[in-house]
């Protein structure tokens, strides 16, 4: 190796040294691993969380043979109202004492809060879609060059369909986070969150989201 390789090996190398200072005029982005969310979008899935949710409070030792209220929300929603009713009936069906009047009992109360994103980045595709994407779309050729009738070619790629769609479904720009909470006596007892995709035109449901600098609940203490 000449002289003048071996001095464009060394500067590039000395180079890429000087930017391991790791210096920038601002913090660099960076993502997060990838997750999964739920997306809520029948009153069969507000059943799921109330049971959920119902389950957990039982479990909860602080709420170990405690009576119940549940205090209905301020501000009525269709979720609230159904909300209201399941979390009664999955407390009920469960075991637990639940009065119509908070006296003597923990007061059991749920917040929701729509999020509604106005300026989201792309989000990347689910885990596989691209590899089954190119795995039909190889196959698919493969009557045009095998088989007599190219329609057969839309068999292979069905197939994939049915296989992956079940599972897959597109983000939404609005959220909603629903926290359930029980107190007594000033003293919070139970906190639990629960964060969900919804359909834009199912936010009515649960709320308004907030305008930009101002928070907005439907339900409070």
């Amino acid at each position: 190796m000449s002289f003048r390789t071996w001095a464009i090996v060394c500067g590039a190398a000395a180079l890429s040294g000087c930017f391991g200072v790791n210096t920038s005029q601002a913090p660099l982005a960076t993502t997060y691993p990838a997750t999964t969310q739920q997306r809520m979008q029948a009153a069969y899935h507000w059943e799921v969380l109330a049971q959920h949710e119902a389950r957990a409070i039982m479990a909860d030792r602080r709420l170990d043979r405690r009576a119940l209220y549940i205090k209905p929300p301020e501000t009525e929603t269709a979720f609230s109202r159904g909300f209201r009713s399941l979390l009664t009936s999955e407390l009920v069906k469960q075991g637990a004492t639940v009065r119509t009047s908070d006296l003597g009992a923990a007061t059991v109360t749920f917040d929701v809060q729509v999020v509604a994103h106005r300026d989201r980045q792309p989000i990347r595709p689910p885990q596989g879609a691209l590899t089954a994407l190119a795995a039909g779309i190889a196959v698919a050729t493969i009557p045009f060059n095998h088989w007599r009738e190219p329609a057969l070619a839309l068999i292979p790629a069905a197939g994939l369909v049915d296989l992956f769609s079940g599972s897959w479904t597109s983000e939404s720009d609005e959220e909603v986070i629903i926290t359930v909470q029980a107190d007594e006596y000033q003293t919070l007892l139970y906190s639990s969150s629960n964060l969900y995709y919804i359909n834009p035109g199912d936010s009515g449901q649960y709320g308004r989201a907030a305008a930009a600098g101002q928070l907005k609940v439907s339900s409070q203490w």
